[in-house]
């Protein structure tokens, strides 16, 4: 009985330990549009056509400024067996979250399906489809500071905006599923 209590101890610990290692990070901000116009090929507001503008202008006239992306979450799972645990995949069930852009809370969300992050010592992509109207979140800015904000959404240059993304995920275990105790705040292009 005292070694199976002890054996059941340390699984749960072994557990515990594996899936409190994962490891979250911004990896990319990909296919990201305004009211149907791709900014894959501009990085300031003088790189849209005249076109372009006007549908934009059209679009915040309208009230209806919609901005869409796909957002990549990279999870890092370093349970690979060389911490004194055997490898261990991890994966995660759900994965609730809640997207800020510059400090104001927009739209939340969840994956479809479960993923696997291999315990390998490699990264698995989570990926967000994002889509919301500009409009709700951010009125009274023109619509250069509108575009100037997406833009740097990417993540890129001095001028980046600030994107934070609160998860509360829910592992899949030998124990069962594990759900977070509290929300993790992705803020990050690094692993940290």
């Amino acid at each position: 009985l005292i070694a199976l209590i002890s054996f059941s101890s340390c699984s749960v610990y072994e557990t515990i330990v594996n899936v409190s290692r994962l490891k979250f990070k911004l990896d990319s901000v990909n296919n990201l549009q305004i009211r149907g116009v791709s900014l894959s090929d501009k990085d300031q507001f003088k790189d849209f056509n005249i076109g372009e503008i006007a549908a934009l202008t059209a679009g915040l006239a309208s009230g209806d400024l919609p901005v869409s992306f796909k957002l990549n979450i990279a999870a890092d799972n370093p349970n690979d067996g060389s911490g004194g645990f055997p490898a261990t995949d991890v994966t995660i069930k759900s994965f609730p979250w809640k997207l800020f852009l510059d400090d104001t809370e927009t739209i939340s969300g969840n994956i479809n399906e479960n993923l696997v992050v291999p315990g390998t010592g490699g990264t698995t992509m989570i990926p967000l489809d994002i889509e919301f109207d500009l409009l709700n979140f951010f009125k009274g800015n023109n619509l250069e500071s509108l575009i100037n904000l997406v833009l740097n959404m990417r993540g890129e240059g001095s001028k980046s905006s600030n994107i934070k993304l609160f998860a509360q995920p829910v592992l899949g275990s030998r124990l069962g599923d594990l759900q977070y105790p509290n929300e993790v705040k992705i803020v990050d292009y690094e692993f940290n």
